[in-house]
């Protein structure tokens, strides 16, 4: 158990739903092994959409991004970002980058090399790692290898598993 409350911050932005699902099953699975958890969701497309202004993070967060790119391979053309831009300008304002603990990428693996490319952009762009990243709506392999990054981030306790004995 969490001695005290400990609040995880993700950013994100939703296009098609796929990372909004993620999102919501990975907070759904977090505070279900850490009931204590405080996981605060900011939506960029919710705050553009209801012309909220941009503002400065209190605390650390992870950004989720998806891919999204003008047409091309992604090596000789097609790595322009589009639709997501306002994800950088949110990370971009005040001291929000150097408060960004990394970035989970998502995309669909049939694009080959634009596969989580705006994530990999991001990251060279602002200097934070990418810490993992799943295709359109993610597995649970997937939400629990991030939930598992959250805890390291965050020093969370991770839930001890029952021990049980065998006499035989």
């Amino acid at each position: 158990m969490e001695s005290k409350m400990t609040k995880v911050s993700l950013v994100y932005i939703s296009l098609s739903g796929n990372t909004e699902s993620f999102v919501r099953r990975l907070t759904d699975y977090l505070l279900e092994q850490h009931p204590s958890l405080e996981v605060e969701k900011i939506h960029i497309k919710d705050l553009v959409k209801e012309g909220i202004p941009f503002f400065e993070m209190g605390n650390p967060f992870i950004a989720f991004l998806p891919t999204y790119l003008e047409g091309g391979n992604g090596v000789d053309n097609g790595d322009v970002e589009i639709l997501t831009t306002d994800v950088g300008d949110f990370i971009a304002y005040g001291q929000n980058a150097s408060k960004c603990l990394g970035v989970i990428g998502s995309g669909n693996r049939n694009f080959n090399n634009q596969y989580c490319l705006t994530a990999k952009q991001y990251s060279e762009r602002f200097g934070f790692p990418v810490l993992a990243d799943f295709e359109m709506r993610g597995m649970l392999g997937d939400i629990k290898k991030v939930a598992g990054i959250i805890e390291e981030l965050y020093h969370i306790e991770k839930k001890r598993k029952p021990v049980r004995f065998s006499f035989f």
